[in-house]
């Protein structure tokens, strides 16, 4: 860790040091990245989020520092023995429209690949549950929300940081909720914010995820309806797995040989009994949202990820070059 400590410290002035302190004595590795979206602009709700300007920085630093496969490469390179040193994989989760209209030109300028893993049931028209609630949130008229019959108080949503702290409470209300729950839940929170009208231009159009196959960009399964899999019963989790995949094998006509799990915590959203439908259905690897960094010895199945949460190019960077001394 001494030497994690001084890339960290390199983060006040250039960083030229990544390839030799980071990386002389270890074996390969791979750092995967993983985003949802990129904004156009900064969003005052999530200051957090990736946005044009922070993304086309944070890819500038990634072409110089690393080698940067799709993650079927780099698992066929691992697999072969040759993965390159400093492997670094790009992935991003859901079909966010922005992913092909903000993150693609980015990616091509800089001739980086990346890996996107696409929820199908959400294409042409659809909303992911939790966009629902942020975007109930972000264009109710009203300056107080009763959220009483949704087991909350009533709380203010007059700023910015009132509507946050009502999206934060109301999100991990409805994320464990089954499908027909979910839905339910949502027709509520609509009524209950004053009926806004809610966006229907969210999420990726079919063409766009052709459009980026044929930009040479990997796309990945991430089911049907971004359901829980853990809470379905097995054979409505292998139709959610194997549903997806073949929607985004009729589009793009080319088979989709890697798999993101929904939320992606292994053991709380899904397990072994998830690991083996991907398994048995095919995949080359798939990946949870537990941090960390793969090695050789990572299961192919159960893949880390990790995304620096820095503002600071150099520091993020930093931070990236650290995250590679802990491997799972």
């Amino acid at each position: 860790m001494n030497v994690a400590r001084t890339v960290l410290a390199t983060a006040a002035g250039p960083i030229t040091t990544v390839s030799a302190l980071a990386e002389r004595a270890l074996p390969p590795r791979l750092s995967i990245l993983i985003y949802h979206r990129v904004l156009r602009e900064p969003d005052p709700l999530f200051p957090g989020e990736a946005d044009a300007a922070r993304f086309d920085a944070q890819m500038r630093l990634v072409r110089r520092h690393f080698h940067v496969l799709t993650l079927g490469q780099a698992l066929r390179r691992r697999d072969a023995g040759t993965l390159p040193a400093r492997a670094l994989a790009i992935t991003f989760d859901d079909g966010y429209a922005d992913n092909a209209e903000v993150a693609l030109p980015i990616l091509q300028r800089h001739g980086l690949p990346a890996t996107f893993f696409v929820a199908t049931g959400f294409l042409d028209g659809g909303r992911m549950f939790n966009d629902s609630v942020i975007e109930c949130l972000r264009r109710t008229s009203l300056q107080q929300v009763d959220l009483h019959d949704l087991g909350l108080q009533a709380m203010p949503v007059s700023t910015p940081a009132e509507r946050r702290a009502a999206i934060d409470a109301l999100l991990p209300r409805v994320k464990y909720l089954g499908l027909a729950e979910r839905e339910r839940f949502l027709d509520r929170l609509h009524l209950m914010t004053g009926k806004p009208l809610l966006p229907a231009d969210l999420m990726m159009r079919s063409a766009q995820v052709v459009e980026l196959h044929r930009a040479g960009m990997e796309i990945g399964g991430h089911t049907i309806h971004h359901p829980i899999l853990r809470l379905l019963p097995e054979s409505d989790a292998a139709t959610e797995i194997s549903g997806g995949r073949e929607r985004l094998q009729a589009l793009t006509d080319a088979p989709v040989q890697v798999f993101a799990y929904p939320n992606g915590q292994p053991g709380q959203d899904y397990g072994d009994r998830e690991v083996g439908i991907v398994r048995r259905l095919g995949f080359l690897g798939a990946v949870s949202t537990r941090r960390g960094t793969a090695t050789a010895a990572s299961d192919r199945y159960q893949l880390p990820r990790f995304t620096p949460w820095d503002i600071a190019p150099e520091r993020w960077l930093a931070r990236l070059a650290v995250s590679r001394f802990r491997s799972t």
